[in-house]
């Protein structure tokens, strides 16, 4: 126990002097605010610091509390999502806030359990509400946190097989007086000086104490399981233009891959030979089946957690006369003029596409 006192002193000593600037951490001896350090590790979960700090910013903005995030439009969350990816986070987001508002009358929950059931938010999470914006003694283990104990304690084991070994390992870096501090420290940590391809033992606060630099393992670890190879799936996409400049955007299924996003039409993204025809993109819309289409250069592609996508896009530009009354019927449709993309919940991959056309 002595030598994990030591240890975390070492660690809160160093976090003092080098702890982050970010925008979601509260100021030395301020509480910090639940609804900020929530919103924060929902947009962190896999992506960077630097790409969550203006989306946060943003969101802050617009919905400084967690009642008017609540009390917005789920099309406007996603639409301030757009570019973040995993977009289920962002519906989860805004279920998260009605359920904290409607059962909690807009106060997070101190419990575990609790936290742990509203949604989106998983063990990790819980954890990090816990101990960062409650001050209560947890160890919430994040990729950062993973990679300092791996070293630290020189657990050679492959993950992702090696978590719970790693976790339970973290457990006695808690600190009882500041939890959350130890918590962002071994983050900041694992962030600045314990990185993952050449971690700067010499300015470490605890190198003295880590195995895995004893053994002249550290830069190894922790072991990673080989990648599988992404299959490659592919479409065929349409930038279908009317006479005023206006594009046809539809709205994905409020469930699945990009939830609820916006989209041009596109024929099903498969493994194999990809449709090219109109029929096949909008089934739902016989009287654009025999328009002629033109292929705009060689495939956007993309690429997804579980697989690769190359998308090729056709322009299909619509006379004066074509009627598109119908679409009105098919409220999943709408125009939007180039002018007012950002308005749109356009994931990364449709703004590819549209850079591609606009260029």
């Amino acid at each position: 126990m002595k030598k994990t006192s030591a240890r975390t002193n070492k660690l809160l000593k160093w976090y003092d002097a080098h702890r982050r600037d970010l925008p979601w951490r509260a100021g030395t001896g301020v509480r910090p605010d639940p609804y900020h350090v929530w919103l924060s590790e929902i947009m962190l979960q896999q992506t960077v610091v630097a790409t969550v700090i203006p989306y946060f910013k943003n969101f802050l903005n617009r919905w400084p509390t967690i009642s008017d995030l609540a009390a917005a439009d789920l099309d406007d969350i996603l639409a301030a999502w757009a570019g973040l990816g995993y977009y289920a986070r962002a519906r989860n987001l805004h279920a998260c806030a009605q359920s904290v508002v409607a059962d909690y009358n807009g106060a997070f929950p101190q419990s575990l359990d609790e936290l742990h059931a509203l949604p989106g938010i998983g063990p990790y999470t819980a954890a990090a509400i816990s101990a960062i914006a409650f001050n209560i003694p947890m160890m919430p283990v994040d990729g950062n946190i993973e990679r300092v104990v791996a070293r630290l304690e020189a657990i050679e084991a492959p993950l992702p097989g090696a978590k719970a070994m790693i976790s339970e390992a973290a457990q006695f870096l808690i600190s009882q007086e500041r939890p959350g501090d130890m918590a962002q420290a071994l983050m900041d940590l694992g962030a600045s000086l314990c990185a993952p391809l050449r971690p700067k033992c010499r300015d470490c606060p605890i190198s003295e104490d880590c195995t895995g630099r004893k053994l002249d393992i550290a830069a190894s670890l922790p072991v990673k399981a080989p990648k599988k190879i992404r299959p490659l799936r592919v479409g065929t996409i349409f930038w279908i233009e009317r006479d005023d400049g206006a594009v046809l955007l539809r709205q994905r299924p409020r469930t699945g891959l990009l939830g609820g996003m916006s989209e041009f039409p596109s024929t099903p993204w498969i493994e194999g030979e990809a449709a090219t025809s109109l029929a096949a993109a909008m089934p739902d819309c016989p009287v654009f089946h025999d328009l002629e289409s033109a292929a705009q250069g060689g495939a956007v592609r993309h690429i997804f957690t579980h697989f690769a996508l190359e998308l090729t896009p056709h322009r299909v530009s619509l006379s004066g006369g074509f009627d598109t009354e119908f679409l009105l019927a098919l409220n999943y449709y709408r125009w939007v003029p180039p002018s007012h993309f950002h308005e749109a919940a356009l994931p990364s991959v449709m703004k590819k596409v549209a850079s591609r056309m606009l260029g």
